[in-house]
């Protein structure tokens, strides 16, 4: 197993703009993150082959990558099987982020066979997982994950009306005692005070993306503050 990133206390910038946003773009994104690694982040979130590419030829940056996909038969789209995780190791980010949540998997597929797949595969690979729950947390951590991510919480079924800011993170603070691995938090923390509150409760960095590189999500909360009752 490679050397994990140095990212421990840090602030990992998502730089992702899809196909129906306006800043998509392998370029645009590479500027991002170069704006990103300007003001501090010390790592970067990134979707697709092409971005992550490009945001290499920008930045000395740790990369989390991810390619998010469609798939007919199974609402999981982060990385959903061992075909993106194929494409990703042509760029080779330093860590491969992949959905942990417990939903159909396309083909039917486990996490558990998925995950011995990439060891097998891949064994110098760290991987990450996205969960949505404490107990999904957890058995990523079983399982062997590198990292445990809070990024799913709030969007799927067994999480829904959840947010992973509620009652001063509490979800995360019971993940923290539940796992073993590191736990890298992300979803809905648009502060830097947020930010800085993760940190303190454990986990080994913070993952910031909306609130920093989505701009029309950004004028839409002044926006809405503005708009007449």
């Amino acid at each position: 197993m490679k050397p994990p990133p140095n990212i421990k206390g840090q602030l990992i910038v998502s730089c992702q703009a899809l196909k129906d946003e306006p800043l998509h773009s392998p370029y645009i994104m590479g500027k991002m993150a170069y704006a990103a690694a300007q003001g501090g982040a010390k790592g970067i979130r990134a979707n697709s082959v092409e971005d992550i590419r490009e945001i290499k030829l920008r930045v000395n940056l740790p990369i989390i990558g991810i390619i998010k996909r469609d798939y007919p038969d199974s609402p999981v789209f982060i990385t959903p099987t061992m075909e993106e995780v194929d494409e990703l190791e042509a760029v080779k980010p330093d860590i491969i982020a992949l959905d942990a949540t417990d939903r159909p998997r396309p083909a039917g597929q486990s996490l558990d066979d998925l995950v011995v797949q990439i060891r097998h595969t891949y064994p110098d690979q760290l991987l990450m997982a996205d969960c949505s729950t404490v107990d999904e947390a957890a058995h990523a951590d079983q399982l062997g994950f590198d990292f445990i991510g809070t990024t799913m919480i709030g969007y799927t079924e067994e999480s829904q009306g959840d947010r992973v800011d509620e009652d001063d993170f509490r979800i995360i603070r019971d993940i923290l005692a539940r796992v073993k691995h590191p736990v890298i938090a992300e979803g809905n923390i648009d502060t830097p005070d947020k930010a800085k509150r993760v940190i303190e409760l454990g986990c080994h960095s913070v993952v910031v993306g909306s609130a920093i590189t989505r701009p029309q999500l950004i004028t839409k909360r002044f926006a809405a503050a503005l708009a007449p009752a």
